[in-house]
């Protein structure tokens, strides 16, 4: 948008009208292609963070059963959006907004995980990428070695949401993307007056990245399944089963759904107020 500003005498006793109007202009802007921050491979293409490959400890002992075995992940680098896709980027993309709560910087909901990945195929498309997706209806079949955006492993999900590499230096009762303090990170139940807020008007995690607690659920790639205890590179969920898994928590739900370890499952077709996304892409040079 644009600022604007207009100054305006009143008399005594009397009342004066202002107004402002915005129209945005037709043609949604091109995307501005940044530079990479040191040491991150190739540029970025959107509003994306590059995160660093790296181990972290994945899981929690102060959860639900099924964030246990807590285990080591090795996930390599990859880039991931700095906010959960908006209302704005999803329309001028796909031509609609399915959401509830609406507005233009408000993070896009009531989306499938089936819309997610055709979202992804049609931006990979639109930024000259291979799509990660081949999609049939239902059947949905992730391409090995695509350099387009799909959606986030939930490897690839908590070590992002607990800082990345600097996630080993961050306190254990950091559990909310990193700070130990909710409400400075997540819109969430107790603070959201019960409606989603714009993406980024919380603090950021160590990684750069914002609403990684709180705001709206986000999608990931897996199959939802139980951990091994076992170390682990890349892993990329269950090999069968029906629902998806969705991390981060929401503005409808209490703080400890917030935390990083905190997974739920539910199935794909699912369209919700409280569920979004963000994507995440491979080096591209």
């Amino acid at each position: 948008g644009k600022s604007e500003s207009r100054t305006v005498m009143v008399p005594a006793g009397g009342t004066a009208n202002v107004a402002f109007a915005y129209a945005p202009s037709a043609k949604p802007v091109a995307p501005t292609q940044t530079a990479p921050s040191a040491g991150a491979p190739g540029r970025a293409y959107r509003n994306e963070v590059w995160i660093p490959g790296g181990s972290f400890q994945m899981g929690s002992t102060d959860g639900d059963s099924d964030e246990e075995p807590v285990h080591t992940v090795t996930v390599s680098g990859f880039w991931m959006m700095k906010t959960e896709v908006t209302q704005g980027d999803y329309r001028a993309l796909m031509g609609t907004n399915p959401s509830h709560f609406k507005g233009d910087s408000l993070p896009v909901e009531k989306v499938s995980w089936y819309d997610a990945v055709v979202y992804a195929n049609a931006l990979s498309k639109k930024d000259g990428l291979s799509p990660a997706y081949t999609i049939n209806g239902t059947s949905v079949r992730l391409n090995p070695g695509a350099s387009g955006w799909r959606l986030p492993t939930e490897a690839e999900w908590e070590y992002a949401a607990k800082g990345g590499p600097k996630a080993s230096a961050i306190p254990m009762q950091a559990k909310w993307a990193g700070s130990s303090d909710v409400g400075s990170v997540a819109w969430y139940w107790d603070n959201s007056g019960k409606t989603t807020h714009p993406v980024g008007t919380k603090a950021a995690n160590a990684a750069g990245l914002y609403d990684m607690a709180g705001n709206v659920w986000e999608w990931c790639q897996d199959l939802y399944g139980g951990y091994g205890s076992g170390s682990q590179t890349d892993p990329t969920g269950a090999a069968s089963g029906t629902g998806r898994v969705n991390r981060g928590g929401s503005w409808s739900h209490i703080a400890s759904y917030a935390r990083s370890a905190n997974r739920i499952i539910i199935t794909p077709g699912t369209r919700d107020g409280a569920l979004g996304f963000r994507l995440v892409r491979p080096p591209v040079r």
